[in-house]
């Protein structure tokens, strides 16, 4: 917990950002019937039939310090999907980064080998090499800013009927430009010195 806490304690570093980093799953759910449109005075009008079209995986990637985030959609979240999304934040997203520092839960995708499954050794070498991992403790998911930014996304753009993967990932790209045009920042102010006061009486138990 305290290295996370001391991590997000650090100022903004542009060479060496922190990059929180979490997936959610998202139903892409179709109308039957075509939705009354929305007219003054009243609410939109859909019909309680739909039509389910399968899952798809929302990769969620979010620099807080810097303002910036981006939202992958794939078909899976297997370790393969997840070592591409590590390649294009190195190569991509932060390509003069000396070091990504990524906050994340112990998923086992969440780990280096996924880059050894999915590319020759020399080039996941390269990629492993950029990456320094911060994981969350086990139940504390909550101390990953993602979360915060899968909530807020969930409110703003995604709570509602999306059909088909091409409509979803049209509607994200124009919340996520919109959301960095901004850049939105996270004000997160729960500290190490916090949370020694909030669970002081763990610390107390591991001392004693």
């Amino acid at each position: 917990m305290e290295d996370v806490l001391d991590l997000y304690e650090e100022p903004a570093d542009e060479k060496n950002p922190i990059v929180c980093f979490d997936e959610k799953p998202y139903q892409l759910i179709d109308d039957i019937r075509e939705p009354l449109p929305v007219i003054p005075g009243e609410s939109g009008k859909e019909d309680y039939t739909y039509k389910r079209n399968g899952t798809r995986n929302l990769f969620v990637m979010l620099a807080p310090q810097l303002g910036w985030r981006h939202v992958k959609v794939t078909d899976h979240r297997t370790s393969r999907d997840c070592a591409e999304i590590l390649r294009e934040l190195v190569d991509v997203h932060f390509p003069d980064a000396e070091k990504i520092r990524i906050v994340c839960d112990n998923l086992n995708t969440h780990k280096g080998a996924s880059l050894y499954e999915r590319f020759p050794a020399e080039e996941a070498h390269r990629i492993y090499k950029k990456l320094e991992f911060h994981y969350t403790p086990k139940h504390a998911s909550w101390l990953n800013m993602a979360e915060i930014e899968i909530r807020v996304l969930g409110k703003q753009c995604i709570d509602r009927r999306i059909g088909n993967q091409d409509k979803l990932k049209e509607e994200i790209a124009i919340w996520e430009l919109e959301r960095n045009l901004q850049g939105v920042l996270i004000n997160w102010q729960f500290t190490t010195k916090k949370a020694r006061e909030k669970f002081r009486k763990h610390y107390d138990r591991l001392t004693n």
